[in-house]
């Protein structure tokens, strides 16, 4: 019996986690990166070296896989539609995956499925800012003036996004002005524009769907964000309401369905001051949301990305233990994280520590760790400190 071959485009931490979870699996793993050294190069045994945005590279690489599923989401739209069409398997699917690509038509397509989100719309200029940021202040008077209250809908500060290209907090601007609104249109490439909700914090529902129709629901997270970078999530979010997050993992298993997706979706949401969620951003790949599952759930995102993109059953999502935090580490000014990991190691037994193989320079990914029991503020202390220690923050 031969096993099939899973091809993941693109190097990084996602790509080396999900080969980690299809190796139990005995499924075969097949990686297009960029260099030698990338993260998930350093780990897979099958690796292709080669241009992501080349078509006849990609041609090669899809060569002998049974499918094609990615660790980011850059991949030229045209190029995987030729791909489906020369008969490989591509999943997530080029007309699914470009609501991941593209934040404008991401916009559009969830307004059209009555999906919340927040006030936006495409703008041209700076003064086209302007004119969004006084729409949502009308909006606001008028709310007013009829006994309305809730989120604020507009006014300045004004969020932008450039719709192509952005991640962790890259291409994205909190203006507070038209003078500040001019930096997002420097780089040529069209502008979103989104009303800055007034949200109590952010939260994560992540589902997995394979391509005849199973789905599964992860916990509702919450993810505390830092200078727009993941920093920290708590599985499941805490204080959150049982309506509250039904509602917001059905509107995932409603989002994956109506875009027909194969994989691991990630909706990033806000909790808003009158009780409501609002969809922040979508994710089509395992997603930083869900590294909690590695340790904590029954089975992983990774995995059950790997079983979705090859149609086989799903696994369990629910969680092993009441309580998993997962905080990320970031690179500092201490690039020898080995004696500190060590020590993380030594002093917490029950820590989980994931390194990512990169280079240690400040503000880059580099590893998370991982810690799971049934007291909330033990575990989230623990998981704060190992953290800390890995980067350098602290000492003892």
């Amino acid at each position: 019996m031969t096993f099939p071959v899973v091809g993941m485009i693109g190097g990084g931490q996602l790509a080396r986690m999900a080969h980690d979870a299809a190796i139990p699996l005995g499924v075969r793993f097949r990686l297009l990166a960029d260099t030698s050294q990338d993260s998930a190069s350093l780990v897979v045994g099958d690796v292709v070296l080669g241009d992501y945005r080349d078509l006849d590279t990609l041609r090669r690489f899809a060569e002998g896989c049974d499918v094609i599923t990615f660790d980011h989401e850059h991949v030229p739209t045209e190029h995987l539609r030729t791909l489906q069409a020369e008969g490989f398997a591509v999943r997530p699917g080029p007309d699914a995956l470009v609501y991941a690509q593209d934040k404008g038509l991401m916009r559009a397509k969830l307004d059209g499925l009555g999906v919340p989100c927040p006030r936006h719309r495409l703008v041209s200029d700076p003064a086209d800012v302007t004119a969004f940021a006084n729409e949502g202040e009308a909006a606001a008077r008028s709310a007013s003036d009829k006994g309305g209250g809730g989120r604020r809908v507009g006014g300045y500060p004004v969020v932008l996004k450039t719709t192509r290209g952005g991640y962790d907090g890259k291409g994205v601007w909190v203006v507070a002005d038209e003078t500040e609104a001019a930096e997002p249109f420097r780089a040529g490439v069209p502008v979103l524009a989104e009303e800055k909700v007034d949200f109590v914090r952010e939260l994560a529902a992540d589902v997995v769907r394979s391509p005849h129709g199973q789905a599964v629901a992860y916990p509702v997270v919450e993810s505390v964000q830092v200078g727009g970078i993941c920093h920290e999530v708590i599985a499941p979010a805490p204080n959150l309401s049982a309506d509250l997050a039904a509602e917001a993992q059905a509107l995932a298993l409603r989002i994956a369905g109506e875009l027909d997706i194969t994989g691991h979706l990630a909706v990033e949401l806000f909790e808003t001051r009158d009780g409501r969620v609002l969809v922040n951003e979508l994710a089509m790949r395992p997603h930083n949301s869900g590294h909690w599952s590695i340790d904590g759930a029954v089975t992983s995102q990774f995995e059950n990305h790997v079983r979705a993109v090859l149609d086989l059953p799903l696994g369990d999502p629910r969680p092993r233990q009441p309580w998993t935090v997962m905080v990320n580490v970031l690179g500092g000014d201490y690039p020898d994280m080995y004696s500190a990991y060590l020590h993380c190691m030594a002093r917490d037994p029950g820590l989980r520590i994931h390194m990512y193989g990169k280079d240690v320079k400040p503000g880059r990914k580099v590893g998370h760790v991982t810690v799971f029991g049934d007291d909330l503020d033990d575990v989230r202390e623990r998981a704060r400190h190992a953290a800390a220690y890995l980067r350098g923050d602290i000492t003892e």
